[in-house]
């Protein structure tokens, strides 16, 4: 087993999987692969488990249904925790993540506790999005920064690599969130409580093919939330410890 696992959570990514298992395990870092499948009906699971029975370095964990992004990943954070990985990393299966930057992920984690992927930070690295799209990311990062304080460039991506103490903080407590803006919850939970949370850049490439998962539910839920958030720090905009509790 390596100390890096990277959680791949899947609906109907049946056109993406076997490339993106492919490509992790052909990286110049060693990393293990866990596909959280949630029953997927173009038979995404049964090409994961294919893929587990042909190499020993990927896993599969099926989930009875559709429950949304964050109940996924909290899945695989338990799962992580359980095998003792020390380096977790949360990315998509579409490749708009690209995994050629997991080693990057990786020399920043040596001084942090979260590493966020940023398509904003020195620049806009997009590449195939509407502008409507692009405008609804900007605003929202914008948004949330106004709310509660943080102070990262793109706190709504999904492409990130946790150290174990962190990811252990966010299962000692309720998440409640759980389509994209569980990615804003669970960075302010850490930010707020002190953990090291620093930013490398990526470029974001929009998927060629599946279909995307945004829906207005999760606009609204995202809306919403960064207010709970802000109450929760008592109307504060920084940090509530300057170190997190042993």
């Amino acid at each position: 087993m390596n100390e890096t696992v990277i959680l791949l959570p899947t609906y109907n990514e049946r056109e993406n999987l076997e490339r993106m298992v492919a490509k992790l395990l052909s990286l110049p870092v060693a990393v293990d692969v866990l596909v959280v499948d949630d029953n997927s009906p173009d038979g995404t699971g049964k090409i994961a488990d294919m893929l587990a029975a042909k190499h020993s370095r990927v896993q599969v964990l099926h989930r009875a249904g559709k429950e949304g992004l964050g109940r996924a990943y909290l899945a695989g954070f338990k799962w992580a925790l359980e095998k003792n990985y020390e380096f977790v990393f949360e990315m998509d299966c579409d490749f708009s993540h690209d995994p050629d930057e997991i080693p990057n992920f990786l020399k920043k984690a040596e001084q942090a506790d979260l590493v966020l992927g940023s398509r904003y930070t020195g620049g806009v690295r997009v590449l195939n999005w509407p502008l409507s799209r692009l405008l609804l990311s900007r605003c929202a990062g914008v948004y949330v920064w106004l709310v509660t304080g943080m102070p990262f460039t793109d706190p709504t991506g999904g492409y990130k690599c946790f150290r174990r103490r962190a990811l252990q903080a966010i299962m000692d407590q309720a998440v409640h969130s759980n389509g994209y803006s569980f990615q804003i919850e669970i960075t302010n939970r850490l930010w707020r409580e002190g953990y090291r949370v620093a930013e490398v850049p990526i470029t974001f490439t929009d998927r060629t093919a599946g279909q995307s998962k945004m829906a207005g539910g999760i606009i609204n839920e995202a809306f919403w939330l960064v207010w709970r958030l802000w109450l929760q720090n008592c109307c504060r905009r920084r940090p509530r410890r300057k170190t997190p509790p042993n």
